[in-house]
């Protein structure tokens, strides 16, 4: 059980609240901070003096040695919601200090919103050993035939062949990976490495004026260098699940096989990194045309910072998914706790909930109230950061299950660009398998432990392709279309039939699970449009016709 310490500060009436998970990690020697909005302040000027003499007087009392903005990042393009990042401080202290006091000091100085620690998170996989078996086949996640080892399932995958029969990427998708790095030169990854088009190589000069020096393949934020470069292996496993180049005769098959992979390395050489690293590539990458956000990685440290950045990711339609971590718990990690981001837990070759990992007795996928679904996480065959021929590493961890989610989100930016967060958790989360695990933990719907279910790439896929649009089905009596599809839960939504001859038909409301929403005889004309019941749950809706001679025409609706 992680505690928190809560620190309470009374200034002109206004309370002031920051929390501590006890548990967490953090750097003993910076402070994350927010000034309050008004001030006239400087950074930059001087390692330490701001302006504001109150804060000034304490960063001097207190030993500062640098203050520096958190986030560097500028948007290449107008971006909607962007928080006032230039108000967010990273101080320095020239030696060990007590965080949490010092927090309060700056609290009671009335200039700041919010201080925090800088928490040390780390990535959500650990590798594993070298069996000799052939590629793609031990990919069991995708394609799972009941061979891969003892406790193999088949159809304990993510029916990833019959997905790729509909798409197979779009090369103007953008999928950011915030890891370790990768192996930049792999030839699985050849000509899909992110560009920055807008940066000349080798100036000097931030050319595209977005807050980083010649960052022509992003940006390593542990090294403060334009070479993200693996110097770990989790990341360039995780960008392999992601992105690694399918149907080419050789290694594995990724999810996506042409979406750009932007790199930004958020751990260093130990699987560990801070939260302001990852904050500030959050920002970069939305700044820079990401749609989609894979973050494998998770710290106990709640961070109102961080939450900052994943709500400025929501705002403008870039999913960021994240893995739920692997202690075998039920306590937060973040950033998949945030309410923004979509949370992946872990299953195992027989589709039950990963308890444990192969690497350690104790561990296993974490669970909780804010998971949304699980995809595979155990055996994971992938990339080697230290060689363009061994294929013969695999990992395990939440890390490995949360890459296989955000490269099937890629797959749908693909078909339509326009889709946003919450209709994409929609689609995830009701085309999900539903109690495919333990019966003992996955029940019916969604459960704290399996979320919505195990991800289905095709179901998602064919869903969408269905529902871009106004959805319509021609049914052999007539055409039948409702709109709008999706549709929020306050909107009105119509059904328009066209058919030979007026009659009277059941309309029939099913929910994912099959149970009966609404159920009425309709009396409808040659060209018919009726507004549909009100008031109906979110989710995926089954919505049926049946005439008198028992003909039946259905179509999916999704209410978000």
């Amino acid at each position: 059980m992680i505690k928190r310490a809560i620190f309470l500060t009374f200034l002109a009436g206004i309370l002031f609240q920051t929390a501590f998970a006890q548990a967490a990690r953090f750097h003993p020697q910076e402070l994350i901070l927010q000034l309050k909005p008004g001030l006239s302040f400087a950074v930059g000027e001087s390692v330490t003096d701001t302006g504001l003499p109150a804060m000034d007087a304490l960063n001097k009392k207190l030993g500062v040695v640098e203050v520096r903005q958190l986030v560097r990042s500028r948007p290449v393009a107008p971006r909607k919601k962007r928080p006032d990042t230039d108000r967010l401080l990273v101080l320095r202290f020239g030696q060990d200090i007590g965080v949490e006091h010092a927090a309060e000091l700056y609290l009671s100085t009335g200039l700041v919103e919010f201080a925090e620690p800088n928490y040390i998170g780390q990535g959500g996989g650990v590798e594993g050993l070298t069996p000799n078996d052939s590629f793609y086949g031990r990919q069991w996640g995708l394609n799972n035939d009941g061979a891969f080892n003892a406790s193999s399932v088949a159809g304990a995958d993510i029916n990833m062949e019959a997905a790729w029969e509909i798409t197979q990427g779009n090369p103007n998708i953008i999928i950011a990976i915030l890891d370790s790095g990768t192996r930049l030169s792999h030839p699985e990854l050849a000509g899909r490495i992110w560009q920055n088009s807008s940066e000349i190589p080798g100036n000097g000069m931030d050319d595209d004026q977005n807050g980083y020096i010649d960052d022509v393949q992003a940006w390593d934020f542990a090294n403060e260098d334009n070479l993200p470069a693996d110097d770990h292996g989790h990341g360039t496993n995780v960008s392999g699940i992601v992105a690694a180049m399918g149907n080419n005769g050789a290694g594995y098959a990724g999810v996506d096989w042409n979406s750009q992979a932007m790199i930004c390395k958020i751990l260093d050489d130990q699987n560990f990194g801070f939260y302001s690293w990852w904050t500030e590539a959050i920002y970069y990458a939305v700044d820079n045309g990401a749609s989609v956000i894979n973050m494998s990685v998770g710290g106990s440290g709640f961070s109102t910072s961080m939450e900052q950045a994943v709500n400025y990711a929501h705002a403008n339609d870039v999913v960021i998914v994240a893995c739920m971590m692997n202690t075998n718990e039920g306590a937060p990690f973040y950033p998949s706790a945030y309410a923004n981001t979509i949370a992946v837990g872990a299953t195992d070759t027989d589709d039950s909930r990963v308890v444990p990992f192969f690497w350690s007795n104790t561990s296993g996928s974490n669970y909780g109230p804010h998971i949304d679904l699980v995809a595979p996480g155990n055996y994971i065959y992938g990339l080697d950061e230290a060689s363009n021929s061994n294929y013969n590493i695999y990992w395990g961890g939440t890390s490995q299950a949360s890459p296989l989610v955000a490269g099937v989100v890629a797959l749908m930016k693909g078909l339509d660009s326009g889709l946003d967060v919450e209709t994409i958790r929609s689609i995830l989360r009701n085309t999900a398998d539903d109690q495919v695990g333990n019966p003992a933990e996955d029940s019916p719907g969604w459960d704290r432990y399996y979320g919505a279910g195990r991800l289905n790439a095709f179901n998602a896929l064919d869903f969408l392709v269905n529902m871009v649009g106004e959805s319509h089905v021609q049914a052999p009596w007539g055409k039948v279309k409702v709109y709008p599809n999706p549709a929020s839960p306050n909107e009105t939504a119509w059904l328009e039939v066209q058919m030979e001859q007026p009659q009277e038909v059941q309309l029939t409301i099913r929910n994912s699970l099959g149970q009966q929403l609404h159920s009425s005889p309709v009396q409808l004309e040659q060209h018919a449009l009726m507004p549909l019941p009100a008031a109906l749950p979110t989710g995926l809706h089954w919505l049926s016709l049946q005439t008198e001679d028992g003909a039946v025409v259905s179509l999916r609706w999704l209410v978000e």
